[in-house]
């Protein structure tokens, strides 16, 4: 960010350094597209201030205007796992995000995360760590050593944003996450006719073929959610299945009722 435009979001975010102190998490569901079941919850970062309600874009710019993106993002994957964890049903899992580019060596800034994890007595295999910097990643070596400590602690890792951005087959075939999701363009709107069917199909099959799991987001129609199921998608997230709340409630009942349709 070039100085002077740093400066002017950091007047324009006074907010930022009390609201940080009052996090809290919505969670939306994500399913398993073969049984209707909940698979897990992502936990959403939100906060209020003086009546205010900000969404996790404003904190992370407000963060980064104020200088404190690293120590932000430390302090929502703690406060995610501290609140979420313990609201989880049994074998759910919890997605939590978190930008590689602020984690400079992870033997170091990841402390704090299985602090909390010991704190709330997480089983980390139930914790998927999920990288949302979609504008300008890592170098890959480092982004490799990042999810490898993930994954050494028993945790499972996540690749955002599929078809685009910069999460490119490239990455899928280097890192081998354990689940990547679909970016919400190629599902927005999605039918039988439409030309991204086929591109679809084939990310999906690739992945497969490499052993990972495949999310389709911003599922907002009973359509979409029957076509991804049809492409082989494993798991399913949207406002048709379920909108971020602060207490994890399971499906909604249009979601609930596709798979207890006669």
């Amino acid at each position: 960010m070039a100085p002077l435009e740093q400066w002017v979001r950091r007047l324009g975010s006074p907010w930022f350094q009390e609201a940080s102190e009052h996090l809290q998490f919505h969670f939306q569901p994500i399913v398993q597209l073969s049984s209707g079941q909940v698979y897990g919850y992502e936990a959403l970062v939100r906060a209020q201030w003086d009546g205010y309600f900000f969404g996790a874009g404003a904190l992370l710019d407000a963060a980064a205007a104020h200088g404190q993106a690293r120590a932000f993002d430390a302090l929502a994957r703690r406060s995610a796992i501290l609140q979420g964890y313990p609201k989880l049903g049994a074998d759910q899992v919890l997605f939590l995000n978190f930008a590689p580019g602020v984690i400079y060596n992870p033997d170091v800034c990841l402390q704090t995360t299985y602090a909390a994890c010991r704190e709330v007595g997480a089983d980390l295999s139930r914790l998927l760590f999920e990288v949302i910097e979609s504008e300008a990643f890592p170098d890959l070596r480092l982004l490799d050593r990042i999810l490898e400590r993930y994954r050494a602690e028993g945790a499972q890792v996540a690749l955002d944003d599929l078809g685009a951005g910069h999460t490119s087959l490239t990455y899928l075939t280097e890192l081998k996450p354990d689940v990547v999701k679909l970016d919400r363009a190629l599902i927005s709107g999605l039918h039988g006719s439409d030309p991204r069917v086929p591109l679809v199909s084939a990310l999906v099959n690739y992945a497969h073929d490499l052993g990972i799991r495949v999310v389709a987001e911003g599922i907002e129609t009973a359509q979409e959610l029957h076509l991804i199921t049809e492409l082989g998608t494993d798991l399913a997230q949207g406002y048709y299945l379920g909108r971020p709340v602060p207490q994890p409630v399971g499906l909604s009942p249009q979601g609930a009722a596709h798979w207890t349709r006669p």
